[in-house]
């Protein structure tokens, strides 16, 4: 594996992304890569701004890319785990598993290393995987890591 130079860790700020942390941290430092840490915010305004007058919608906007960055602060600061790690983070705009795989195509990423809910049944049709789309979209090979422990219903 001498060949993954960047590795792309996306993060929701879950429990999944939590516990899949640690697994990019030691594939970083097993394979000496370079660490960015993404996070998407998704871009609400082509939905809610049918809806809403514009200037309201900038508000609206702003301060949700202002909690998003607050709570993007509070992850990494707050993660004893990072605290002798080199890593870069971005914050993104728009839909999750695109934004995700087209960072990972710009930025030339050799690896992503995403969390995974394990959602199946009317929760995985309800929400979706984002996890499940950046592997389909993915321009580089993608680990998904689930929590221990959470069992996956496969009726």
């Amino acid at each position: 594996m001498k060949y993954v130079k960047k590795i792309l860790f996306p993060t929701d700020f879950s429990e999944a992304s939590h516990y899949a942390l640690s697994y990019a941290i030691e594939m970083q430092k097993i394979l000496k890569a370079e660490l960015e840490i993404v996070h998407v915010l998704f871009d609400e305004s082509n939905i809610i701004s049918f809806y809403l007058p514009q200037m309201m919608m900038t508000n609206i906007s702003k301060e949700f890319e202002e909690g998003a960055l607050k709570q993007f602060e509070d992850f990494t600061l707050n993660m004893p785990i990072l605290k002798d790690v080199k890593y870069s983070k971005k914050l993104l705009k728009g839909t999750p598993y695109i934004e995700i795989s087209k960072e990972a195509e710009q930025g030339n990423f050799d690896l992503i290393i995403i969390g995974t809910h394990g959602r199946t049944g009317l929760g995985h049709v309800l929400f979706g995987s984002t996890a499940e789309k950046v592997v389909r979209t993915a321009p580089c090979p993608v680990l998904t890591v689930r929590p221990k422990g959470k069992s996956v219903d496969l009726a």
